[in-house]
C-alpha cells in the first residue's frame, strides 16, 4: 500500500477523457484519496473511511476537461487545510481526560487491592509491576513483546459472579490488619465501612515493603507516639556508649570511609532505567530503621520537561514542589536545590506527571479517584495527571502540596505511617486550612538524618508592647535566634521554630546590619526602657514601638554609634551582651573576660573585668565553655541565663533553683548540652529557596 498521501495526480492517473463532456453525462473517476464529492444543482463535500475515492458528477451542461480539473484541484485543496488551534492548551481539540480507577466493589476487586499494597504478600514492589500496567489502551498500534500482554482469564460464572463461596485465611487475615491500620472495626470481613476504605484517594506505594521485613524493622516504630524523649537527639546511625554524650553523625559529614567502618545492612533496590542505578545507590545508605536514607546533605531535583502537568502552569508546578522541599529542609539537616542544567542522571530527585503508563515507569496509573502518586526510594515522584490537583488555598481538587510532601517523605526513607495527622498516611485526606509537618513526623525523618545543629550569631528576647483589639496594653515577647543573615522566630510553647522561616534579617528587622548582629541588649527597668543591637565596633538602638532603627532617638542621638562612645571602657567589636535585671549591669563578653557595665553610672562596674570562669564558675569541673561566646541569652520562657558556643549550650543557675539548692555557686554553670536537644527544629534552607516574607 502506498504511504504518499499528497503526489500530484499524472495524466495516466485518469481514464482517457474526451476534451469536452456531453450534456446529462455521468461520470466516474477514481482517485487514490479518502474523499468523494457529488455535484448537481449546488456542491456538497463529504469525508469518507475508505481507501480509495470515486468522483461522481451529474451535470446538465458541457464542461471542458480544464474547468473539471480546476474545480477539482479547488475543492481538495479545501478538504486538507492545515487545522488551528484557537485555544492555547488545545482544549477546542483535545477533549477532558475521562480515565476513572476501577472501585473496589467486592471480594475479587479487594483481594486485589490488598496485594497491590503489600497486605496480602510483602512487595518488593519496585520489581514487582502490577497488572494494571499491562493493560492494552487504544494508543497501542505495536506490541513487540506480546506475552506480557496476554495472561491466563479467571474461571469467573458466565453471570459475573466470581463464585467465591469462602475467603482464604490469608484474605482474611491481610484485611483484617488492613481494616486495624485504618481504624477500622477488625471483622475480617468486606463490609461497606472497608469498601469505602479501600476506595479513598491514596498514595501507590505499598504500605508494607519486603525490604522492610528483611531488615527486621516494624512500623510500629513509626506509628507509636510514645517512642520519642523530647530531650534525646536523634541522629542517623547512632552509637550509645558509657562514656559519651553526643556524637556528630550528620550523613553531610560522613565520608565513604567513614561508612565502611561502620557497616550496616545494606537494603538494594533494582529499577527498570538500569544505567541509573549505580549512581544512585552510592548516594545511599541505610538508616537507623533500616530505611534508605541519602548519604549526602544537599539534594538536587528537577521537574523533567516531559513532565509537566496539564492542569497547572509550569511556573506554579515549581513553586508548589520548591515550597514541599522546603517544608522537609525546615525540620531536617537536608537542603534542597532546583538543578535545571546537570545530566539527568546526576538529579537526585525527579518529578513528572503522566496519566496510564508513563515516563518509563513500571507502575501503572488507574485513571483518577484513587491512586495520585507514587514515588521510587531511588529518588522518582510520578503523579497521575488524570487526578484534578490544584494550588494551595485554590478550592476543591488534590492538594498537589500536601500530595509532594508526602511522596518526597517517602524518597527521603519514610514508609507509611498510620496515624492521625501525619502527612505519611497512606490515604488522602483534604483540609480546607494549610498544613504543616507535626512534631511526630519532624521527628521520624530526623532519626534517619538527625537534628539539625549549628551556631548562632546571637539569641534573644524581643519584648515589646502591644495593643489588644479593645485597646489594652499587653507585653509581649518572642525568641529569635539568628545566623548568617538570617532568623528563625522560635515558639516555645510548641518547641519549634515558626513555619515557614528562616528570613532574611535585612526584611525583617528595618536598619540593623543586614548580616545579623553580635549582640542584643533590653535594658528594662521601671524607668528606662530600651533596645539595642551591636555590631562591629557600633550599636543601634531599636525603635520597639515602630519596629525599626532611631536614626535620632527621643534623647537626640543619632545611630550608629561607637560602641566606645555609648559604654565607655568596653572593647569593641564584642562577643556577646546580655542585660541582668539583677543588678541593673550589662555583660559583655569579650574573649575570655567578661566586663560588668554599670547602666545609672555609664561605667564600667569595680573589679571588671573578670575570667568568664570566675564570673560564672562551672559546677562540673571542666564542663564550661570558657571563652570566646556565640551569644549570652537570657530567656523569659525558662527564666534563666544560657550562655552559646557552638552548637552546645550552658544553663547558668538561678535565684530560685539557689534557694532550693544552696550548696550551687552563684551565677554557676550547670554542665553543657547540645543547642537541638533545648531548642529543636532550627534548620539553614538552601537559599535558592528561602522567601523573604514581613515577619
Amino acid at each position: 500500500m502506498s504511504t504518499h498521501t499528497g503526489d500530484q495526480l499524472s495524466s495516466t492517473s485518469l481514464p482517457q477523457l474526451p476534451l469536452c463532456l456531453p450534456l446529462s453525462l455521468s461520470l466516474s473517476v477514481y482517485l487514490p484519496l479518502s474523499l468523494s464529492l457529488s455535484l448537481s444543482t449546488s456542491l456538497s463535500l463529504s469525508l469518507s473511511t475508505s481507501l480509495s475515492l470515486y468522483l461522481s458528477l451529474s451535470l446538465s451542461l458541457s464542461v471542458t476537461m480544464p474547468v473539471l480539473v480546476g474545480l477539482i484541484v479547488v475543492l481538495l485543496g479545501s478538504a486538507i487545510g492545515e487545522k488551528l488551534f484557537h485555544r492555547r492548551d488545545h482544549s477546542d481539540i483535545y477533549p477532558p481526560s475521562s480515565r476513572q480507577a476501577a472501585l473496589i466493589t467486592d471480594p475479587d476487586t479487594a483481594e486485589k487491592f490488598l496485594f497491590k499494597y503489600g497486605f496480602i504478600k510483602a512487595l518488593t514492589w519496585e520489581e514487582h509491576p502490577t497488572q494494571s500496567t499491562d493493560m492494552l489502551t487504544d494508543a497501542d498500534v505495536f506490541i513487540e513483546n506480546i506475552d506480557s500482554f496476554v495472561h491466563e482469564g479467571a474461571s469467573s460464572s458466565r453471570s459475573g459472579s466470581s463464585g467465591r463461596t469462602l475467603e482464604s485465611p490469608e484474605f482474611v487475615k491481610a484485611l483484617k490488619e488492613f481494616q486495624q491500620v485504618s481504624g477500622l472495626p477488625v471483622t475480617g470481613l468486606f463490609d461497606d465501612a472497608t469498601k469505602v476504605a479501600m476506595n479513598k484517594p491514596r498514595c501507590g506505594v505499598p504500605d508494607k515493603d519486603e525490604d522492610l521485613i528483611e531488615t527486621h524493622s516494624t512500623l510500629q516504630d513509626l506509628n507509636e507516639t510514645t517512642i520519642y524523649n523530647d530531650t534525646t537527639p536523634v541522629t542517623l546511625n547512632h552509637t550509645e556508649t558509657s562514656n559519651t554524650t553526643e556524637t556528630e553523625t550528620l550523613i553531610s559529614n560522613r565520608t565513604d570511609n567513614e561508612t565502611q567502618a561502620h557497616p550496616k545492612p545494606a537494603l538494594r533496590r533494582k529499577r527498570h532505567l538500569v544505567e541509573l542505578v549505580h549512581k544512585r545507590r552510592q548516594k545511599r545508605e541505610v538508616g537507623e530503621w533500616g530505611h534508605m536514607a541519602f548519604s549526602k546533605s544537599i539534594l538536587r531535583w528537577r521537574l523533567i520537561g516531559e513532565g509537566y502537568s496539564s492542569q497547572l502552569s509550569i511556573d506554579d508546578q515549581r513553586y508548589i514542589f520548591t515550597l514541599a522541599f522546603r517544608m522537609w529542609s525546615e525540620v531536617s539537616p537536608l537542603e534542597f536545590v532546583e538543578d535545571l542544567h546537570s545530566p539527568l542522571e546526576e538529579i537526585d530527585i525527579r518529578l513528572g506527571f503522566g496519566t496510564g503508563r508513563h515516563l518509563g515507569c513500571a507502575q501503572r496509573f488507574d485513571g483518577a479517584g484513587r491512586e495520585f502518586a507514587h514515588a521510587w526510594f531511588l529518588g522518582d515522584i510520578h503523579f497521575d495527571d488524570d487526578e484534578h490537583f490544584t494550588a494551595p488555598n485554590t478550592g476543591n481538587g488534590i492538594s498537589l502540596l500536601k500530595v509532594a510532601v508526602h511522596e518526597i517523605g517517602h524518597v527521603l526513607g519514610l514508609p507509611h505511617i498510620y496515624r492521625t495527622g501525619s502527612i505519611m498516611q497512606p490515604s488522602y485526606r483534604p483540609q480546607d486550612t494549610g498544613f504543616e509537618l507535626d512534631w511526630m513526623d519532624r521527628k521520624a525523618i530526623q532519626n534517619l538524618y538527625g537534628g539539625c545543629t549549628g551556631r548562632f550569631s546571637t539569641v534573644f528576647d524581643w519584648i515589646r508592647k502591644e495593643k489588644t483589639q479593645y485597646g489594652e496594653v499587653v507585653v509581649r515577647f518572642n525568641t529569635y535566634f539568628m545566623r548568617e543573615g538570617w532568623y528563625w522566630l522560635y515558639e516555645n510553647r510548641n518547641n519549634r521554630t515558626r513555619f515557614g522561616d528562616p528570613i532574611s534579617v535585612q526584611v525583617g528587622w528595618h536598619g540593623i546590619p543586614s548580616s545579623g548582629v553580635d549582640a542584643y541588649v533590653h535594658v528594662w527597668t521601671r524607668k528606662t526602657d530600651e533596645v539595642y543591637f551591636f555590631k562591629g565596633t557600633q550599636y543601634w538602638r531599636y525603635d520597639s514601638e515602630n519596629d525599626q532603627v532611631f536614626s535620632r532617638d527621643p534623647d537626640g542621638q543619632r545611630y550608629p554609634r561607637l560602641i566606645s562612645e555609648g559604654f565607655p571602657g568596653v572593647p569593641a567589636p564584642i562577643d556577646t551582651a546580655y542585660y541582668d535585671r539583677r543588678d541593673a549591669h550589662i555583660y559583655f563578653f569579650k574573649g575570655s573576660k567578661v566586663y560588668r557595665f554599670d547602666v545609672g553610672a555609664n561605667l564600667l562596674a569595680a573589679g571588671s573585668p573578670k575570667k568568664i570562669t570566675e564570673q560564672f564558675p562551672a559546677v562540673a569541673t571542666g564542663d564550661h565553655p570558657v571563652a570566646n561566646l556565640d551569644a549570652a541569652y537570657f530567656s523569659y520562657s525558662h527564666n534563666a541565663l544560657f550562655l552559646l558556643k557552638g552548637t552546645s549550650y550552658w544553663r547558668v543557675v538561678g535565684s530560685r533553683e539557689r534557694r532550693r539548692r544552696a550548696w550551687l555557686p552563684y551565677n554557676g554553670v550547670l554542665p553543657g548540652r547540645e543547642v537541638d536537644q533545648q531548642w529543636f527544629d532550627i534548620c539553614d534552607v538552601h537559599t535558592s529557596s528561602l522567601k523573604t516574607a514581613r515577619r
